[in-house]
C-alpha cells in the first residue's frame, strides 16, 4: 500500500512494538513504502539498536514488557537522537499525550489506528528530518513577555532558562507568533506545522497547543494566551501593555 512517499528510500526507521503481529504488519508495509526497517520488542532492545544507527523516524509503542515509551523516549533524546518520534498508544486521556510530549515525541497516534494516517505521519516527520528547519534570518529573534524565541538556534529560554520543546513545538510556536492577533482554523495550522496533504487529526493541534502552554508555564497575566476560537481554532494574543 502506497501513499506516495517520496522520501523512503535510504530512510531508517525503527519500530518498537511487542505485539508481534503489529510489528510484523508495521515492518512488512514501512517497508514497501521504501524505508529500511529495523523492529525490536522492548525498550532495551530500542536503545541499544538506536545507539547502533542514525535513524530517520521511531515508531514507539507506549506499551512494552522491558519498560515504557516515555522513558524510551526521553532516553532517546537525552543521548542526543534527533530523530522523529512517533508515539503509539492505547491511552487517550490528555495527560497521556502530553506527557509523551513532555518526554520528547513530536507526534502521537492512537490504538487502533488507520494504517494509511499511521503511514502518512511517518512520512511527514521522515521529510522533515530530511529537509531540516527553513532557514530564518539570524538577526530574527522574538521577544514575548519574559520569553525569548531564537530562530536560527532554534532556541526557546524563559527569564534565561532553556525550555526543552520538541521540533513540532516549536514550529507551532513560531507559527502562531507569526499569525498574532489572527484566528486561525486548525487546518491552516496543520498545514503550516505538519505541511499540507499530510493526515493529520485536527484534535492534535489541540494536544499540542496543551503542551505547549504548559511548556511555557502560561498563567493569567503572564504577558501572552493562545486563546481558543470557538468553531475555528486559536488565536496568540500578546500584552502589549
Amino acid at each position: 500500500m502506497s501513499t506516495g512517499n517520496d522520501g523512503g528510500a535510504n530512510q531508517q526507521v525503527l519500530v518498537v512494538e511487542d505485539d508481534e503481529n503489529l510489528r510484523v504488519a508495521l515492518t512488512d508495509n514501512l517497508s514497501e513504502e521504501g524505508y529500511a526497517v529495523h523492529a525490536v520488542a522492548g525498550a532495551a532492545a530500542a536503545l541499544a539498536m538506536a545507539r547502533e544507527r542514525n535513524f530517520a523516524v521511531v515508531v514507539l509503542d507506549i506499551m512494552l514488557p522491558d519498560g515504557d515509551g516515555y522513558s524510551v523516549c526521553r532516553q532517546l533524546r537525552e543521548a542526543g537522537c534527533t530523530a522523529g518520534i512517533l508515539m503509539l498508544t492505547a491511552r487517550t486521556l490528555e495527560d497521556d499525550i502530553v506527557r509523551g510530549f513532555d518526554s520528547g515525541a513530536d507526534d502521537y497516534l492512537s490504538k487502533p489506528y488507520r494504517l494509511r494516517e499511521l503511514l502518512a505521519r511517518v512520512g511527514a516527520l521522515a521529510r522533515r528530518g530530511a529537509t531540516g528547519p527553513t532557514p530564518a534570518p539570524p538577526s530574527r529573534r522574538d521577544r514575548i513577555a519574559d520569553i525569548a524565541i531564537d530562530r536560527k538556534a532554534r532556541v526557546v529560554t524563559r527569564g534565561g532558562a532553556e525550555i526543552e520543546l520538541t521540533r513540532t513545538e516549536f514550529d507551532l510556536l513560531v507559527c502562531l507568533v507569526d499569525h498574532a492577533g489572527e484566528a486561525l482554523a486548525r487546518e491552516t495550522i496543520l498545514d503550516q506545522v505538519w505541511g499540507t496533504g499530510i493526515v493529520v487529526e485536527q484534535r492534535t493541534v489541540d494536544n499540542f497547543i496543551s503542551s505547549l502552554k504548559r511548556k511555557l508555564g502560561w498563567r493569567d497575566g503572564c504577558g501572552f494566551n493562545i486563546r481558543a476560537v470557538r468553531g475555528i481554532g486559536y488565536r496568540f494574543e500578546v500584552d502589549r501593555r
